[in-house]
Protein backbone atom coordinates (compact mmCIF):
# COMPACT_ATOMS: atom_id res chain seq x y z
CA UNK A 1 0.00 0.00 0.00
CA UNK A 2 1.30 3.44 -0.96
CA UNK A 3 2.48 5.59 1.93
CA UNK A 4 1.24 9.20 1.92
CA UNK A 5 1.98 12.21 4.09
CA UNK A 6 0.55 15.75 4.14
CA UNK A 7 2.63 18.83 4.98
CA UNK A 8 1.02 22.17 5.82
CA UNK A 9 3.26 24.88 4.35
CA UNK A 10 1.22 27.84 5.59
CA UNK A 11 3.60 30.56 6.77
CA UNK A 12 6.60 28.23 6.48
CA UNK A 13 9.99 29.35 5.13
CA UNK A 14 11.12 27.35 2.12
CA UNK A 15 14.15 25.84 3.89
CA UNK A 16 12.29 23.85 6.59
CA UNK A 17 9.60 22.99 4.06
CA UNK A 18 12.11 21.40 1.71
CA UNK A 19 13.80 19.67 4.64
CA UNK A 20 10.47 18.06 5.53
CA UNK A 21 9.93 16.94 1.93
CA UNK A 22 13.40 15.38 1.80
CA UNK A 23 12.86 13.65 5.14
CA UNK A 24 9.58 12.18 3.89
CA UNK A 25 11.33 10.74 0.84
CA UNK A 26 14.11 9.31 3.01
CA UNK A 27 11.38 7.65 5.10
CA UNK A 28 10.02 5.90 2.01
CA UNK A 29 6.90 8.02 1.48
CA UNK A 30 5.38 7.42 -1.96
CA UNK A 31 3.18 10.52 -2.18
CA UNK A 32 3.66 13.88 -0.49
CA UNK A 33 0.83 16.43 -0.41
CA UNK A 34 1.96 19.97 0.36
CA UNK A 35 -0.92 22.29 1.25
CA UNK A 36 -1.07 26.10 1.47
CA UNK A 37 2.00 26.73 -0.66
CA UNK A 38 2.49 30.44 -1.32
CA UNK A 39 5.69 31.10 -3.24
CA UNK A 40 8.07 28.80 -1.36
CA UNK A 41 11.06 28.19 -3.61
CA UNK A 42 13.06 25.14 -4.64
CA UNK A 43 10.36 22.50 -4.07
CA UNK A 44 11.60 19.22 -5.53
CA UNK A 45 15.14 20.49 -6.09
CA UNK A 46 17.66 17.71 -6.70
CA UNK A 47 15.25 14.99 -5.62
CA UNK A 48 15.57 11.46 -7.00
CA UNK A 49 13.30 8.44 -7.10
CA UNK A 50 9.65 7.95 -8.00
CA UNK A 51 7.85 10.01 -5.36
CA UNK A 52 4.77 12.02 -6.33
CA UNK A 53 4.66 15.52 -4.83
CA UNK A 54 1.32 17.35 -4.99
CA UNK A 55 1.69 21.08 -4.48
CA UNK A 56 -1.56 22.84 -3.57
CA UNK A 57 -1.08 26.55 -4.09
CA UNK A 58 1.45 28.70 -5.94
CA UNK A 59 4.90 27.14 -6.29
CA UNK A 60 7.88 29.47 -5.98
CA UNK A 61 10.88 29.79 -8.26
CA UNK A 62 13.06 26.95 -9.52
CA UNK A 63 10.50 24.24 -8.91
CA UNK A 64 12.04 20.79 -9.59
CA UNK A 65 15.47 22.21 -10.41
CA UNK A 66 18.04 19.41 -10.97
CA UNK A 67 15.29 16.85 -10.27
CA UNK A 68 15.79 13.25 -11.43
CA UNK A 69 12.72 11.05 -11.39
CA UNK A 70 9.88 12.33 -9.19
CA UNK A 71 6.59 13.77 -10.42
CA UNK A 72 5.51 17.21 -9.18
CA UNK A 73 1.88 18.25 -9.71
CA UNK A 74 0.95 21.88 -8.99
CA UNK A 75 -2.73 22.71 -8.56
CA UNK A 76 -2.19 26.44 -9.17
CA UNK A 77 0.46 28.62 -10.79
CA UNK A 78 4.25 28.45 -10.63
CA UNK A 79 6.77 31.26 -10.53
CA UNK A 80 9.94 31.51 -12.65
CA UNK A 81 12.02 28.64 -14.04
CA UNK A 82 10.16 25.44 -13.15
CA UNK A 83 12.16 22.51 -14.50
CA UNK A 84 15.45 24.44 -14.43
CA UNK A 85 18.20 21.98 -15.48
CA UNK A 86 15.86 19.08 -14.74
CA UNK A 87 17.33 15.68 -15.60
CA UNK A 88 14.26 13.42 -15.59
CA UNK A 89 10.79 13.14 -14.10
CA UNK A 90 7.71 15.23 -14.74
CA UNK A 91 6.21 18.57 -13.71
CA UNK A 92 2.50 19.21 -14.28
CA UNK A 93 1.26 22.76 -13.65
CA UNK A 94 -2.50 23.29 -13.77
CA UNK A 95 -2.19 27.07 -13.92
CA UNK A 96 0.34 29.32 -15.63
CA UNK A 97 4.07 29.76 -15.08
CA UNK A 98 6.54 32.64 -15.13
CA UNK A 99 9.67 33.34 -17.15
CA UNK A 100 12.38 30.88 -18.21
CA UNK A 101 10.25 27.75 -17.90
CA UNK A 102 12.40 24.64 -18.50
CA UNK A 103 15.60 26.72 -18.44
CA UNK A 104 18.50 24.46 -19.53
CA UNK A 105 16.29 21.41 -19.05
CA UNK A 106 18.05 18.24 -20.21
CA UNK A 107 15.42 15.53 -19.72
CA UNK A 108 11.91 14.77 -18.48
CA UNK A 109 8.68 16.65 -19.15
CA UNK A 110 7.15 19.95 -18.08
CA UNK A 111 3.45 20.41 -18.88
CA UNK A 112 1.83 23.83 -18.28
CA UNK A 113 -1.93 24.07 -18.84
CA UNK A 114 -1.98 27.87 -18.99
CA UNK A 115 0.46 30.47 -20.30
CA UNK A 116 4.18 30.95 -19.74
CA UNK A 117 6.26 34.11 -19.57
CA UNK A 118 9.36 35.21 -21.45
CA UNK A 119 12.25 32.99 -22.60
CA UNK A 120 10.40 29.70 -22.21
CA UNK A 121 12.64 26.76 -23.06
CA UNK A 122 15.81 28.84 -23.08
CA UNK A 123 18.82 26.60 -23.70
CA UNK A 124 16.95 23.32 -23.50
CA UNK A 125 19.38 20.61 -24.54
CA UNK A 126 19.52 16.89 -25.20
CA UNK A 127 22.14 14.16 -25.11
CA UNK A 128 21.79 10.65 -26.49
CA UNK A 129 18.47 9.31 -25.10
CA UNK A 130 17.87 12.35 -22.87
CA UNK A 131 15.35 14.57 -24.68
CA UNK A 132 13.44 17.20 -22.68
CA UNK A 133 9.84 18.08 -23.52
CA UNK A 134 8.02 21.32 -22.66
CA UNK A 135 4.33 21.58 -23.56
CA UNK A 136 2.41 24.84 -23.09
CA UNK A 137 -1.37 24.70 -23.28
CA UNK A 138 -1.85 28.44 -23.60
CA UNK A 139 0.48 31.06 -25.05
CA UNK A 140 4.09 32.13 -24.60
CA UNK A 141 5.86 35.46 -24.51
CA UNK A 142 8.86 36.74 -26.47
CA UNK A 143 12.17 34.88 -26.95
CA UNK A 144 10.52 31.46 -26.86
CA UNK A 145 13.15 28.75 -27.37
CA UNK A 146 16.08 31.15 -27.12
CA UNK A 147 19.47 29.44 -27.63
CA UNK A 148 17.66 26.11 -27.73
CA UNK A 149 20.07 23.21 -28.24
CA UNK A 150 17.74 20.21 -28.14
CA UNK A 151 14.39 18.78 -27.14
CA UNK A 152 10.78 19.50 -28.06
CA UNK A 153 8.92 22.71 -27.21
CA UNK A 154 5.23 22.43 -28.10
CA UNK A 155 2.74 25.31 -27.81
CA UNK A 156 -0.94 24.43 -28.23
CA UNK A 157 -2.45 27.92 -27.99
CA UNK A 158 -5.70 26.74 -26.41
CA UNK A 159 -6.69 30.05 -24.85
CA UNK A 160 -5.92 32.73 -27.39
CA UNK A 161 -3.48 34.24 -29.84
CA UNK A 162 0.20 33.37 -29.70
CA UNK A 163 2.06 36.36 -28.23
CA UNK A 164 5.70 35.43 -28.75
CA UNK A 165 8.07 37.42 -30.93
CA UNK A 166 11.73 36.67 -31.65
CA UNK A 167 10.93 32.95 -31.57
CA UNK A 168 13.98 30.70 -31.65
CA UNK A 169 16.60 33.40 -31.21
CA UNK A 170 19.93 31.60 -31.55
CA UNK A 171 18.33 28.16 -31.80
CA UNK A 172 20.89 25.55 -32.88
CA UNK A 173 19.18 22.28 -31.94
CA UNK A 174 15.80 20.79 -31.10
CA UNK A 175 12.45 21.95 -32.42
CA UNK A 176 9.60 24.32 -31.57
CA UNK A 177 6.14 23.22 -32.69
CA UNK A 178 3.29 25.75 -32.53
CA UNK A 179 -0.36 25.09 -33.34
CA UNK A 180 -1.49 27.17 -36.31
CA UNK A 181 0.57 29.34 -38.62
CA UNK A 182 3.44 31.50 -37.39
CA UNK A 183 4.22 34.76 -39.16
CA UNK A 184 7.78 34.91 -40.50
CA UNK A 185 8.12 38.28 -38.77
CA UNK A 186 7.85 36.51 -35.42
CA UNK A 187 10.95 34.39 -36.06
CA UNK A 188 14.33 35.48 -34.75
CA UNK A 189 17.79 35.17 -36.26
CA UNK A 190 18.80 31.56 -36.76
CA UNK A 191 15.27 30.14 -36.93
CA UNK A 192 13.26 28.91 -39.89
CA UNK A 193 9.78 27.42 -40.16
CA UNK A 194 8.72 24.22 -41.87
CA UNK A 195 5.37 22.50 -42.41
CA UNK A 196 4.63 19.60 -40.08
CA UNK A 197 5.05 16.28 -41.89
CA UNK A 198 3.08 13.10 -41.22
CA UNK A 199 6.16 11.69 -39.52
CA UNK A 200 6.39 14.77 -37.30
CA UNK A 201 2.73 14.46 -36.35
CA UNK A 202 3.11 10.78 -35.48
CA UNK A 203 6.07 11.69 -33.26
CA UNK A 204 4.32 14.45 -31.29
CA UNK A 205 0.90 12.75 -31.07
CA UNK A 206 1.78 10.65 -27.97
CA UNK A 207 2.99 13.80 -26.21
CA UNK A 208 -0.25 15.63 -27.03
CA UNK A 209 -2.32 12.69 -25.80
CA UNK A 210 -0.39 12.51 -22.54
CA UNK A 211 -0.83 16.26 -22.00
CA UNK A 212 -4.56 16.01 -22.74
CA UNK A 213 -4.95 13.11 -20.30
CA UNK A 214 -3.26 15.08 -17.51
CA UNK A 215 -5.64 18.03 -17.94
CA UNK A 216 -8.85 16.26 -18.95
CA UNK A 217 -8.86 17.49 -22.56
CA UNK A 218 -10.02 15.83 -25.76
CA UNK A 219 -6.76 15.03 -27.58
CA UNK A 220 -8.05 14.34 -31.08
CA UNK A 221 -8.69 17.96 -32.22
CA UNK A 222 -5.19 18.80 -31.02
CA UNK A 223 -3.54 15.82 -32.66
CA UNK A 224 -5.22 16.62 -35.98
CA UNK A 225 -4.70 20.40 -35.93
CA UNK A 226 -2.36 22.34 -38.22
CA UNK A 227 1.08 23.08 -36.77
CA UNK A 228 4.18 25.04 -37.68
CA UNK A 229 7.56 23.48 -36.95
CA UNK A 230 10.44 25.85 -36.17
CA UNK A 231 13.98 24.52 -36.39
CA UNK A 232 17.53 25.88 -36.61
CA UNK A 233 18.48 27.49 -39.90
CA UNK A 234 22.07 26.65 -39.03
CA UNK A 235 24.03 24.81 -36.35
CA UNK A 236 25.97 28.08 -35.84
CA UNK A 237 23.39 30.87 -36.10
CA UNK A 238 25.75 33.64 -35.01
CA UNK A 239 28.93 32.47 -36.75
CA UNK A 240 29.06 35.62 -38.87
CA UNK A 241 28.96 37.85 -35.80
CA UNK A 242 32.47 36.96 -34.66
CA UNK A 243 35.36 39.09 -35.89
CA UNK A 244 37.67 36.15 -36.64
CA UNK A 245 35.26 34.61 -39.16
Amino acid sequence: MAKQVTIDAKGMHYTPLNQQIRKAIEDGIDEIVVDNVLGQRFIGNGLRGNTIIRVNGVAGGDLAMFMSGPTVIVSGNAEHAPGNTMDSGKVVIHGSAGDAVAHSMRGGKVFVRGDIGYRGGIHMKQYETQRPILVVGGSAQTFLGEYMAGGLLLVLGLDGVMKAREIGSGIHGGEIVIRGDVDEACLAAGAKKLPLTDEDRARIAPVIREFAADFGLDPEPLVNADYTRIVPASARPFAGKYTWE
